[in-house]
């Protein structure tokens, strides 16, 4: 599925952390909350991700991925899952926002895996990402010529989905980067590669780099403790 005029969406990052007093609640309330966060979000009627981050993260437990065509649905949503149970023991950590656009460097339609609907895989990794004001600043020839190069690595690993979205006057980074995996490894050999290519001079910032593993919200919820 292409990033069109047609189809704007907004995505939302948040990572959460859980108060320690939430493992003492007793295991059927925590089983009555966690069914109670699922159908708040099922009957929001946005795209939605759960990851959990449990013990790769000192700083998050869990990501919840949103994407609605504003920002007021994402709030609706967020202001809702507050008011549970669950909700009165999370603490937000890090929140990212960012927006569908149409690539400047692609060559064909890109894609936004999570947009379509298309099955999600095992591991997502989100991280924020910035390039340098010189990258800008340069002939957007010149930016192509390096680009198609970094387009031409990443092709070598097409089990990898990247779902890129667009910060620029919305949040502090200028995009959002969510690459989708079944192996950590492959992931780890693309970015090794990418780093040898002439763009990476550009980059002036790409962490904090988040992996998450695909995790339902019940089972993900009951893994808190």
């Amino acid at each position: 599925m292409e990033a069109n005029d047609d189809e704007k969406y907004y995505f939302n990052f948040s990572f959460f952390q859980v108060d320690p007093k939430w493992r003492w609640m007793a295991d059927l309330a925590k089983e009555e909350s966690a069914r109670e966060v699922e159908n708040v979000i099922k009957n929001s009627g946005i795209k939605f991700r759960s990851y959990s981050t449990l013990g790769l993260r000192s700083d998050a437990d869990f990501l919840f991925w949103f994407a609605a065509k504003s920002v007021e649905e994402i709030q609706k949503v967020i202001s809702k899952l507050y008011l549970t149970v669950f909700g009165k023991y999370v603490i937000p950590t890090q929140t990212y926002l960012s927006c569908t656009r149409p690539s400047m460097y692609a060559r064909k339609g890109r894609i936004i895996s999570f947009v379509a609907g298309n099955e999600s895989k095992k591991y997502v990794i989100v991280y924020p990402f910035t390039k340098t004001r010189e990258w800008y600043l340069l002939p957007k020839e010149e930016r192509q010529k390096m680009m198609d190069e970094h387009i031409d690595v990443s092709q070598k690993y097409p089990d990898i989905v990247l779902n890129t979205t667009y910060s620029f006057g919305i949040d502090d980074q200028d995009f959002m980067l969510a690459f989708e995996t079944d192996d950590l490894r492959d992931f780890q050999d693309l970015i090794m590669d990418l780093r040898e290519t002439k763009v990476s001079e550009y980059v002036k910032v790409d962490t904090p780099m988040i992996p998450c593993i695909r995790k339902d919200i019940i089972p993900l919820i009951a893994s808190l403790g």
